[in-house]
C-alpha cells in the first residue's frame, strides 16, 4: 500500500494527514501523540475514527499540525484521519458520515468590529 495523503481544517487549524500501513503509531509534528496532546480527551477524539472501524493498529499516521489551538487541532486531525480512511476503502464512508467525522465544522472566529469591545458586545448603554 502507498501513503495516504488528506487534509482536514477546523477553525483556524491545518491537519495535513500521511497514512500507511503499519503498527498504529501516531506522529504529530515529530512528537508522539501522547506528547502532542497530553489530555487522554484529546486523544480519544484523534483516534475516534480509528477506533470506530477497528483499525487503530492497522496504519501508522504522520502528520503535520498547523495553527490554531489545541481542541481544534485534534478535531482538524480527526476530519483528516476519516477522510483518509474513506480514500482507502470507500465502503467506510457511510458509517463515518453518520457518525459526524466527515463534516467540514466550519465555524470560524467572527472578527472584532470599530467601535465596539469585541465582535458582537457593545459598551455599556447610559441613559443619563
Amino acid at each position: 500500500m502507498e501513503v495516504i495523503n488528506a487534509i482536514g481544517r477546523r477553525k483556524s487549524s491545518v491537519a495535513r494527514v500521511y497514512l500507511s500501513e503499519g503498527t498504529g503509531k501516531i506522529t504529530i509534528n515529530k512528537k508522539d501523540l501522547t506528547e502532542y496532546f497530553p489530555s487522554a480527551i484529546l486523544q480519544y477524539v484523534v483516534k475516534q475514527p480509528l477506533n470506530l472501524l477497528e483499525v487503530a493498529e492497522k496504519y501508522d499516521i504522520k502528520v503535520n499540525l498547523d495553527g490554531g489551538g489545541f481542541t481544534g487541532q485534534s478535531q482538524a486531525l480527526r476530519l483528516a484521519i476519516a477522510r483518509a480512511l474513506v480514500k482507502i476503502n470507500a465502503e467506510d464512508k457511510k458509517t463515518l458520515k453518520a457518525q459526524g467525522f466527515l463534516t467540514r465544522d466550519s465555524r470560524e472566529v467572527e472578527r472584532k468590529k470599530p467601535g465596539r469591545p469585541k465582535a458582537r458586545r457593545r459598551f455599556q448603554f447610559s441613559k443619563r
